[in-house]
Formats: structure tokens, sequence, C-alpha cells
């Protein structure tokens, strides 16, 4: 049995902790942290502790989710890597490239492949069928793609560029993975906002992706759509198009279920996929030039 410990014991942190304790063969929910205890303590693993880097030194785990506040990212995953624990990070990495780079630089340095970003959408069945097909030839090249990235709602704390960082970043993940190249440009158009968003968010988003060859690429980012989770993705080629089966859930626990499970699964397997600590870097880096965009008003290059 693999030993896991879990840093974060809120609505990630806690999916992450009930998969590895009730539906991930193999694995031993081990060890919890949160500087709410009440909320550690519901989670029913053996040991609660103080902090993260005492969770990570503990002999008891050898393995580590960390599903804390983005600014503690950085520092945790060093930890893991220093330690040699595998590591799976939340989405994202970190809230900048530079720090990104610098989680990159410290595995390369450690010979060990042991940072995987929870981007779980590589996991999910129906993502895992359309890259299999469009893999496979079955639309000819590949000239547009059309995201969707809807959400019922989001926290009162959720501002214009959090949009970018916190919910197209997975279509920033999911459309390099997709098509095997990078994103070079982003362009963020905004049209006036719809009445369910607070004063002052620009809410929903047009993203506009350009790859390495020229694919183009629209991401709908609507986070206070109202109706339900929805999310959407057609792939148009010169042959035909593919699409992702329409699903509107009422969250995203309810869609993307069976992805964090399997990524769960694949992680703790030790099989080389998901995303990798440079993947996280390319999507803070693309992120980075969305927000940008959004505050200049214009097409911005990605720097990585």
């Amino acid at each position: 049995m693999i030993g896991v410990g879990v840093i974060g014991a809120g609505l990630m942190g806690s999916i992450h902790a009930r998969l590895l304790a009730h539906d991930v063969p193999g694995a031993r929910l081990t060890a919890v942290c949160d500087p709410d205890r009440a909320a550690a303590e519901r989670l029913d693993a053996p040991t609660l502790h103080a902090d993260g880097f005492a969770l990570i030194a503990d002999p008891a785990v050898d393995a580590v989710v960390i599903a804390s506040p983005v600014p503690t990212h950085e520092p945790f995953t060093l930890a893991c890597v220093a330690a040699g624990k595998p590591v799976l990070c939340e989405k994202p990495l970190t809230a900048t490239s530079e720090a990104a780079r610098r989680i990159v630089e410290a595995e390369r340095a450690s010979g060990r492949r042991l940072v995987t970003v929870g981007f779980m959408r590589r996991h999910d069945p129906a993502y895992v069928e359309l890259k299999a097909q469009l893999d496979a030839g079955t639309i000819g090249r590949p000239l547009l793609v059309h995201c969707a990235h809807r959400n019922p709602s989001v926290h009162a704390f959720f501002d214009s560029a959090m949009i970018i960082t916190d919910s197209a970043v997975h279509e920033a993940d999911i459309v390099r993975w997709l098509l095997g190249e990078e994103i070079v440009s982003v362009d963020v158009r905004t049209p006036r906002s719809t009445s369910r968003a607070r004063e002052g968010l620009r809410d929903p988003q047009l993203i506009l992706l350009t790859t390495a060859s020229d694919v183009l690429v629209d991401v709908e980012a609507f986070v206070t759509a109202g109706y339900g989770y929805d999310i959407r993705c057609e792939v148009v080629g010169e042959d035909g198009t593919l699409a992702l089966p329409l699903a509107v859930a009422t969250g995203f626990e309810e869609r993307f279920a069976d992805a964090y499970r399997n990524e769960l699964i694949a992680w703790l397997s030790g099989e080389p996929v998901g995303a990798t600590a440079a993947d996280g870097l390319a999507a803070a880096a693309v992120c980075e030039a969305g927000v940008r965009s959004l505050a200049e008003g214009r097409a911005t290059p990605v720097a990585c």
C-alpha cells in the first residue's frame, strides 16, 4: 500500500482524500494537514500534521497531494522534490511562470520525474477518446478548436484575471495536450458583462489562442452562467469535426468524477502519464499572457 498525505482539507483536498481512502486501489490515506483542524479531522486520516512541511517529512507518507492555496504550491512542491517524494499538485502549479520554472529546474536536478500537475481532464474518458480520434487522423489536420468553460457561479473573491488563471487554465493545458503543440499568443476580448456578475467582474470572456502551427482556438469562459457546469470542445479538421458529448452537470465534481479517480490511479501506478512540471510552466506562461492581454486590450505573445 502507498501511503499518501494530503495538504489542504478544502474542497479539492477533500475530493482527493475521499478518493484515496475509498476508490484508489493500493492507496492509503495516511495523513492530512490544514490550518482548519476541524476540516482536517473530518477526512478521517490516521495522522494530522500542523503544517505541510511536517507532512512531507513524515516517513509514513510515500507520496503527497497538494491542494492548498496557490501561493503555497511552490514551497511545498520543492520540499517534495527535495525529499524525493512523488507529488500531485493541484492546478495551477504556481501563480507565475518564474516560480514554475524553479520547480522544473529543481526536478531536473533531482534526476527523477516527481511532479505531476492536477490537470485532470487528461484522464477524462471523453477527452481521452477525442484525443485518440485526433491522433488517428480521423478528421485530418486540425484547423480550429471551439471551447466553452461555463460555471454556474464562483466565489465572491473571484476577479476578472482569475477567469483566466483558475478556469481557462484548464483549456490552456488541454489544447496543448490535444494538439501536441505550444500556444504562442493570447488575445482576450470581453463583451458586456452578464447581470449575474458582481460589479467589476468582466464575465464572460472570449479568449483567442493561436498555436505554433496557426491553429486558432476560441475559449468562451463564462463563470456565472447560472444554469450549470458546461464544458465543451469541438475540433474542426480538414476532413470533419470531433466534439465532446454534451453533458451539463451541477458542478465540476460531478462532471469530472471519473477523471479525478483515473488521475490518482495513474499517478500512483508510476506510469509516465499526466501533466508534468513543464506542462505546468507552459500553462502558467499562457495565463500570464492572457492576463496581460486582458489588461492591455491586445494580443500578447506567450513568453516561455
